[in-house]
């Protein structure tokens, strides 16, 4: 009687570890074959956002990157080693055909490894990270933005917004300030210089905080030259600081506010349609007109240079207020009426007197 009780858990126990345990080879043979397949210290490559669509914007990813790619490095070339053995002919058939199956498994993970753009998972929803190889990933995503913004050409549908990643480290502060002090010297270190702004974004992380991110990476660019000033509305560099979970992504990027932070949706716009679009904001004109045709994107929150024409803005609202305190009700109603809507309340006021005085 006990021994058909016991031998139904048997095979059923089989089939499970048989599972995990191909499960587990099967996920150590892909990070064999291809590197990394997370993101995490020490990749170079592209931070890519999108909108819900994470496998169309991959696709879209490696087209546009493999045509600007090989237009700037040539095409990607790969090593042949489908040659024919040299040595006697006598060997048996069988074990020829068993060295070349094993030749052509081993040149299959090679073109992996070398691969010059690879999808990693980014460890965010609607983030994409495409890890790259013997490329500069922010001259070649400056290229792209530049050739669209010249051309007004749109090329992707998915794609929000392109970041290039020089480099990355682990999301603690001290391990930050550490990696910058050389990360940032190619641009800051005397006898290098210029005005900056720092960007940051946090996802899926809860134990960085933003003013002291940004407050020790503005002391090491102070330390690297003194002469490097900040400067929120036309920057000569932007240092992007993304985090990702444990993982600090940096980059240092030019024309930031002219290529719209970066947006390919954005970037191919002409200046009637941002006008079209964001009348009030398109008025002004001058160093800061790129940064305050940005405030309609979503990603403004985290921007400092924003953030300071915001707060320039809020005294002259501030001061329009106190002129007409008499019609503090009506104006919260009609903020940022035009002269039109304050001159048809004037008569309201007399027609209320005559009702107290009745």
């Amino acid at each position: 009687m006990s021994a058909p009780v016991q031998q139904p858990p048997q095979p059923a126990d089989g089939k499970r570890k048989g599972k995990a345990q191909y499960v587990q080879a099967k996920r150590a043979r892909r990070c064999d074959a291809g590197g990394p397949r997370q993101l995490e210290p020490g990749l170079q490559g592209i931070l890519i956002t999108c909108n819900m669509n994470e496998r169309k914007c991959v696709e879209e990813a490696y087209s546009l990157l493999n045509e600007y790619g090989d237009d700037m490095y040539g095409p990607e070339k790969f090593t042949d080693k489908n040659q024919q053995p040299s040595g006697d002919e006598g060997e048996d058939d069988d074990v020829e055909a068993a060295l070349k199956k094993e030749v052509d498994d081993i040149r299959a993970f090679t073109e992996m490894r070398l691969r010059r753009f690879q999808s990693v998972e980014s460890g965010a929803n609607n983030v994409v990270f495409i890890r790259t190889l013997g490329i500069e990933p922010e001259k070649l995503v400056h290229h792209i933005l530049q050739d669209m913004y010249k051309t007004k050409k749109k090329k992707t549908r998915v794609i929000l917004r392109m970041l290039p990643i020089s480099g990355t480290c682990k999301a603690f502060i001290e391990d930050m300030k550490k990696y910058a002090e050389t990360f940032l010297e190619p641009w800051f270190k005397a006898p290098n210089k210029g005005t900056f702004q720092i960007v940051y974004k946090s996802r899926n992380n809860s134990h960085m905080n933003r003013e002291e991110v940004i407050k020790e990476l503005a002391g090491v660019v102070g330390s690297l030259n003194s002469e490097n000033k900040v400067d929120l509305t036309n920057p000569q560099y932007t240092v992007v600081v993304e985090i990702i979970k444990a993982v600090c992504c940096l980059s240092v990027v030019k024309d930031y506010m002219l290529f719209r932070k970066y947006n390919l949706q954005e970037v191919v716009k002409s200046a009637k349609d941002l006008s079209q679009l964001n009348p009030k904001q398109a008025a002004p004109v001058g160093n800061g007109r790129e940064a305050k045709l940005e405030s309609g994107d979503k990603s403004s929150q985290s921007d400092p240079a924003e953030g300071k024409c915001n707060q320039e803005e809020v005294p002259g609202n501030s001061e329009e207020v106190k002129q007409t305190k008499p019609m503090s009700e009506t104006q919260v109603v009609n903020e940022g009426g035009s002269k039109p809507e304050l001159g048809s309340q004037v008569p309201r006021e007399p027609k209320s007197n005559e009702n107290d005085l009745a």
